[in-house]
């Protein structure tokens, strides 16, 4: 299992705070209480080693679809006015990533970013609607080579506390590459034109760069 560039140092300093506790046990709660403190202690590891796993994925490229930008599942999928960048009417599409899923998120289309901004803000569980405008995070939208402009947000939940975002404005981004990763529990929203047709189902999960989120016409 390859894992994330972003859970080596997080990983390095868990297992030496784990081996501590463990060693600290041995010599304080006797065989039993060793024993199972260092079962937790492995099952807590492994949970953190998963979490920081990469996926091996075929990278499928259709710049007529919207690709999921991450693993999780759909909670979201209305019609809004989008007025942070787009400013305009249009279709969203939230994605809740749960501690299970893998947090790598990848570019939905192709194209230049044109915008990227941070949003310091709370902690709210991230499936609360008022997440989207509250909660800390990443905005970034691509335009694609016809001019079509999507955007999507990386949004901290009540776990997740850091959001990292790779893409810089100027940048061409290629449709399903790495752009970023959310640590510990998130959501991502999408924002895309009125007239796509969207692919996807409330409650449905989906699976970053495989799953069709919609199809944008030209």
């Amino acid at each position: 299992m390859r894992i994330h560039k972003e859970g080596t140092t997080i990983l390095l300093v868990f297992f030496i705070i784990l081996l501590a506790i463990c060693s600290l046990s041995w010599f304080t709660l006797g065989v039993i209480g060793f024993v199972i403190t260092l079962a937790a202690a492995l099952i807590f590891y492994i949970i953190t080693l998963r979490f920081f796993r990469v996926p091996t994925r075929e990278k499928k490229t259709d710049n007529k679809r919207v690709f999921a930008p991450c693993d999780g599942k759909v909670v979201v999928i209305e019609e809004v006015e989008e007025s942070e960048f787009l400013n305009t009417r249009c279709i969203q599409i939230s994605i809740f990533m749960s501690i299970w899923n893998v947090h790598i998120n990848w570019n939905p289309i192709g194209g230049k970013v044109v915008y990227k901004k941070h949003h310091p803000g709370n902690f709210l569980v991230a499936w609360e609607p008022k997440s989207s405008t509250l909660n800390e995070r990443t905005s970034i939208a691509i335009e694609r080579p016809d001019g079509v402009k999507v955007m999507f947000k990386q949004i901290a939940g009540y776990i997740a506390r850091r959001i990292v975002c790779y893409s810089k404005v100027g940048d061409k981004a290629k449709q399903n590459d790495e752009m970023g990763f959310i640590k510990f529990g998130s959501r991502v929203d999408v924002f895309i034109p009125l007239n796509s047709a969207v692919k996807v189902e409330l409650n449905q999960k989906v699976v970053g760069t495989q799953t069709t989120l919609a199809v944008i016409p030209d």
